[in-house]
């Protein structure tokens, strides 16, 4: 009788591991997602029709949320914008605390107590002297760690799908993971950090008095040796070689201070000159090759607006409409 209850405690000891299911059965992780999978199936079996009116409901509420988007930027785009940016500081925030991603959330925060501080020197007036060299340099800083980061997170993303993960010994799902949160990241904070730094743009412009944002004329004259997006003086001439910033001469003939007016084109995602408005030739003033990328760049963060600030809100009234219509 030992004998037999050793066998049995030996034969136990070797079970493979796994979970008890309704009946005290032993089954493994697999076969749970399984029944798990088999038992959504039961439950919808039959709504098919139902399944096709919310198919319905969300193919129509993209449609129209699209053209009132659309007709909103065109009417108000300052309404607009001001709420795109607030839906995409606020809701990304909301959805990683719902779900516990606290590495988000920190990033999150330093990143908006050191925008809203440099903000709030943007808006003081009077407008301080060093004030638009600080905010533009906070700015381009940040434009380009989310160029770089996004660049590293396509190049593993690719990686991974040509195999050289498996070269490390490591898993495509690991890697795939990382690059889609580097990408995420340099995606995010570049769309977010370009609209905070065109509002910045417009304000220190508008507060130095050489630029209206409606296109009214300006309530100070430009001096030859002023540089109309700080407001200070220019020490040096366009031709003249400089050790640390040098002088940039426009098409206008109108000149700025060189960090100014990258600032202006590049991160403000201004292509006019200042003060007269005329169109700028970025070609002719980022001659480096290296520098073009930034602007084609920033072109392709205003695609992602739509993605990260809309698309949650629209699928949050897409599940209303269907909760209020009985549909699940």
């Amino acid at each position: 009788m030992e004998e037999v209850v050793h066998q049995q405690e030996t034969v136990s000891h070797h079970d493979p591991p796994g979970l008890k299911g309704d009946h005290g059965i032993l089954i493994s992780e697999h076969e749970k997602h399984k029944l798990s999978h088999d038992a959504v199936h039961k439950a919808h079996k039959g709504h098919e029709s139902m399944h096709a009116q919310m198919l319905l409901i969300l193919m129509v509420t993209v449609l129209v949320a699209q053209v009132v988007l659309v007709e909103w930027r065109k009417r108000h785009f300052r309404s607009y914008q001001g709420a795109t940016l607030v839906a995409m500081w606020v809701i990304p925030l909301v959805l990683c605390i719902r779900s516990y991603w606290w590495r988000f959330v920190f990033f999150w925060l330093l990143f908006s107590s050191i925008s809203s501080l440099v903000l709030r020197k943007a808006i003081e007036k009077p407008l301080h002297g060093s004030t638009p060299r600080l905010v533009y340099k906070w700015f381009y800083f940040l434009h380009q760690i989310s160029c770089g980061l996004g660049i590293v997170g396509y190049t593993i993303i690719m990686a991974t799908f040509m195999g050289i993960n498996l070269i490390f010994g490591a898993l495509p799902a690991t890697w795939m993971d990382c690059g889609i949160l580097l990408l995420f990241y340099g995606l995010y904070y570049g769309v977010l950090g370009r609209d905070l730094a065109e509002i910045a743009a417009e304000t220190m412009a508008s507060n130095a008095g050489f630029y209206t944002p409606a296109g009214a004329i300006p309530n100070r004259s430009l001096d030859p040796n002023v540089c109309a997006v700080c407001g200070n003086r220019l020490l040096l001439k366009a031709e003249e070689e400089a050790i640390i910033e040098k002088t940039c001469r426009l098409s206008c003939n109108h000149e700025f201070h060189e960090f100014c007016i990258r600032g202006w084109c590049i991160v403000g995602k201004k292509q006019t000159c200042p003060y007269c408005r005329e169109k700028v030739d970025l070609k002719k003033m980022f001659c480096n090759p290296w520098e073009r990328p930034h602007v084609l760049y920033g072109q392709l963060l205003d695609w992602i607006r739509w993605l990260v600030a809309w698309q949650p809100l629209i699928l949050l009234l897409v599940q209303g409409i269907s909760w209020t219509l009985g549909l699940e």
